[in-house]
């Protein structure tokens, strides 16, 4: 896969619970991502702290920390050309009332809280986040036959 980038996608309790992971993940691969890891996970606080180490000195860490280790989540690698901003694209505002419309969270979406999304930011975030999440090998590289007809040999 040329230019290929990975990135990591959570899909948060709240999208587990209410049903909803088949319908977000199908529209990655609608897209053309290619999923190189998926697994169902209960997080402990530990992985959450972990995740969510960056806002630790805000006043909502708690509530996210206590959020993500509520139900089990889905936490996936995609992988494709610009994967990053694809998949971030595809998500939407972190605010579902300021998400649009055919993004998950402006679809699916009514408050911050419950967003039911996490997306990578950045190349950097992206890798840790993996790594963190999946282990240093924790992605499977493999060939689809539908490579052909969705990327360029030219990118």
């Amino acid at each position: 896969m040329s230019a290929s980038q990975k990135t990591l996608v959570l899909i948060k309790p709240d999208g587990v619970q209410r049903l909803l992971v088949g319908r977000i993940l199908s529209r990655f691969e609608d897209r053309g991502l290619r999923i190189a890891a998926l697994k169902l996970v209960s997080v402990d606080r530990a992985l959450a702290e972990t995740h969510y180490a960056v806002h630790a000195q805000r006043p909502f860490f708690a509530g996210l920390v206590d959020f993500i280790t509520s139900s089990p989540l889905v936490a996936i690698v995609l992988e494709g050309p610009n994967a990053i901003a694809v998949v971030r694209s595809m998500v939407g505002a972190t605010k579902p009332h300021e998400a649009g419309p055919g993004t998950i969270r402006g679809d699916f979406g009514l408050e911050t809280a419950k967003n039911l999304i996490h997306a990578s930011d950045g190349e950097e975030t992206a890798a840790a986040e993996i790594k963190l999440w999946f282990g240093a090998n924790g992605t499977i590289d493999y060939p689809r036959a539908t490579d052909a007809w969705i990327l360029s040999d030219e990118e």
